[in-house]
Formats: C-alpha cells, structure tokens, sequence
C-alpha cells in the first residue's frame, strides 16, 4: 500500500497544523495577557464592531465562527458581564437576541486590536514578501465556499 501522501503534501499538511496550532496558542496568550478576553470573545466583539448598528444576532455570530451556537451565547454572556455587550430582543419575531456592543466594548476592543494586530504582523505577517502574501491570499480563496462542518446531533437517551 503506498503512502496516502508524498513527502511534499506531508509536509506541506503538517506544516499548516503545526503552523495553526502555535499561532493559535500564541494569539490566546496575547489576547488574554494584554487584553483580559479569548480569542472568541475579541472574535465576538469584532464581528460587532463591524456589524451594521455594533448589533448582530447571536445566531448570526455563530454561524461566522467556529463555536457553536450555545458556545457563542455563553461567550456572549461572559462579554455582558464584564460590560462590553448588551443583550437585546429580536422585537422583529420574539425569538432570539442580539448582542450589542457597547460603548466601553468599542473602546475595549480598538485597545485589544491594536495589541493583536502587532502580534499578528511580529508572528505572521511579517515573516512573507508582499509577493508571498498576495500568493499565499490567493490560495486561501480556494476555500471560498467551504461551509463549517454541520453542527453534531445529539443521541436520544434510550429507555
């Protein structure tokens, strides 16, 4: 039975996990160090900050990130704790909620950005040419499309 990969893509895979993993790790240090929240909370307060109205459905977070939607509203909720995100009804259809971020969130995260976009420069970007950057976007547009994974199932208990 032959290899399911030649060196070249073993390398070329392995490399891109390693790779993902430190950079991973690396980033949740930083944003926890400087920034006092995770990378799911700086992710949560960035897609608001963007957002239409610094408003966007929880359901609508979840389903631009990783995490899943139960994930997503218990890190909202650390958010509404510290102050940074305001819960309010979805008045439209009387189901949901959205986060909204608040004023002390907007200041929060421009703090936080500043801190992650150094670290992503020192630790990623500044490691590649301009040349090597516009190639390496390049080829993260093959992925355009792909759709997360679908959320798992829960088993029914038996008996």
């Amino acid at each position: 039975m032959s290899d399911p990969l030649d060196k070249f893509e073993l390398a070329a895979w392995v490399g891109f996990v390693t790779v993902q993993g430190r950079l991973f790790q690396r980033i949740e240090e930083d944003l926890r160090c400087k920034s006092s929240i995770t990378h799911p909370e700086y992710e949560v307060l960035l897609r608001l900050s963007f957002a239409s109205g610094h408003r966007a459905r929880i359901q609508d977070l979840a389903a631009a990130s990783l995490l899943t939607r139960s994930g997503t509203s218990r890190v909202v909720d650390r958010l509404v704790r510290a102050g940074l995100v305001e819960r309010a009804d979805a008045e439209e259809d009387g189901r949901g909620a959205y986060a909204v971020i608040t004023g002390q969130g907007r200041s929060h995260f421009k703090a936080a950005a500043k801190h992650h976009m150094e670290l992503v420069q020192r630790e990623f970007i500044g490691r590649f040419t301009h040349a090597e950057l516009e190639q390496l976007a390049s080829f993260w547009r093959r992925f355009d499309g792909i759709s997360p994974a679908p959320a798992k199932t829960q088993r029914k208990k038996r008996g």
